[in-house]
């Protein structure tokens, strides 16, 4: 007896509840169990606030015998109707409002299908209608497959394991073999990990890899969601709230051809500057060795001046905040926090859209579909050299190395290797990069 209703199963439902016959006869017609179809019920219907023809939604305990007018005063959107009960707006502006719940809504069957006084009721009701019910339900399950939720402990665990062996040589299936009551999970979940580079290893490193043809949307495989907790972007809102005048450093990905090298970006939003490193592999390992250079080049001091506010996506390379958050004194002495790391919203890149903006320039130099691996970092910070030099209007037009000097000294811009390109040798085309 299957817990997944088919869309003919609720299509079934919703006419069942429409005849008001109670829970235990549609489950006896479906062969479900009544839970199920309770907890269905309860799960994909929808409170809706209408009323019927002529009468808006009203859910005062006086609508029937109020003849207030002009409740809302002269801004009335319905200034024709006699009584303001007539208007749509009535409840939001009444301040004799008293609401009036229907308690039949949350006794079985839990819905106002079947009510007979439904045609005639301005109250919120809950429907339940089978073609919402079943595209929220495939939307639900769609979401619930989607990536992989493992812990990074979890995640480094394994990645000391496999990562030494596949670099003297060995396969993953031997390694597997060999420690398999270590490993705990499935080979393929190794081999899944090594794709999504999870691991410090790719498929490069694989004495022999079998290549299939990608399929046209390829599984993400992400950490834990549980890192993210307490750094999402109400999170950020939160902290920008209170301490208004912290500085904001976006960071994202640029990706060049699927597998190869990548670029890490770091945006100062109020100098626009931008910083990109040159990366092997799209791995978190990768973005946390950066950071540690980063702050061993800098320093404590003005690292912590720099990067108080790091705002990102949701992409696995940053999926270990606390690594890139604290300074790491010993493999297990973590120091006081260093910066603080917040994620955008899925799919809302324009949270971040300074640096989104900004990638525009990097694509001139580097359009879409272009490999990095033949690229140093060499070449990557004369790139820079020549966007950040590039004078910007919302700059006052300066250039956001002039700005950020202006900040932060010539001293700083020296150690993150950034150099001022004159004017009439900038160069925002491919063949800056030309060999």
């Amino acid at each position: 007896m299957s817990k997944f209703f088919t869309y003919e199963e609720r299509l079934t439902i919703q006419k069942e509840l429409r005849e008001s016959h109670s829970l235990k006869s549609i489950a006896r017609l479906l062969d479900k169990n009544p839970t199920t179809i309770s907890r269905e019920i309860k799960k994909y219907s929808s409170e809706v606030a209408t009323g019927y023809p002529g009468f808006p939604y009203n859910a005062c305990k006086n609508r029937f015998n109020c003849r207030k007018k002009d409740v809302c005063g002269w801004d009335c959107i319905r200034k024709s109707t006699v009584y303001c009960k007539l208007c749509k707006e009535c409840n939001a502006h009444c301040s004799d409002f008293i609401p009036e719940i229907c308690m039949v809504r949350f006794k079985p069957p839990y819905v106002c299908n079947g009510c007979e006084n439904i045609s005639k009721c301005t109250l919120m009701k809950t429907i339940y209608d089978a073609e919402h019910a079943h595209i929220a339900a495939r939307n639900a399950i769609s979401q619930s497959r989607s990536g992989l939720c493992v812990s990074e402990q979890e995640v480094q665990r394994l990645n000391n394991i496999v990562t030494p062996m596949v670099k003297q040589g060995q396969s993953v299936h031997q390694i597997y073999i060999e420690h398999e009551n270590e490993l705990m999970c499935s080979e393929k979940t190794i081999y899944n990990y090594i794709d999504a580079c999870l691991f410090d290893v790719r498929n490069i490193d694989l004495p022999r890899k079998v290549r299939f043809r990608e399929r046209y949307k390829k599984p993400e495989f992400k950490v834990d969601k549980g890192c993210r907790i307490g750094r999402t972007y109400k999170d950020f809102e939160i902290f920008m709230n209170k301490y208004p005048d912290t500085a904001v450093v976006q960071m994202d990905t640029v990706i060049g051809v699927p597998g190869g090298k990548c670029l890490l970006t770091i945006h100062f939003v109020e100098s626009s500057l931008m910083l990109a490193f040159l990366r092997d592999a799209n791995t978190s390992q990768s973005v946390i060795d950066i950071f540690n250079g980063l702050d061993e080049v800098l320093g404590a001091e003005t690292f912590d001046e720099l990067f108080p506010v790091i705002l990102t996506d949701n992409g696995s390379e940053f999926s270990n905040p606390t690594k890139i958050e604290r300074r790491e004194q010993a493999p297990t002495d973590f120091a006081r926090l260093r910066t603080n790391l917040y994620y955008c919203d899925a799919g809302s890149p324009y949270q971040k859209g300074a640096i989104e903006v900004n990638h525009e320039l990097i694509r001139r130099i580097l359009p879409k579909g272009t490999s990095f691996d033949q690229l140093t970092q060499e070449d990557i910070f004369l790139m820079m050299n020549h966007i950040n030099s590039y004078k910007r209007k919302k700059l006052n037009n300066r250039s956001p190395y002039e700005t950020f000097s202006f900040y932060h000294g010539e001293d700083v811009l020296e150690k993150l290797a950034c150099r001022q390109v004159a004017a009439k040798d900038i160069m925002l085309k491919p063949a800056l990069l030309k060999k």
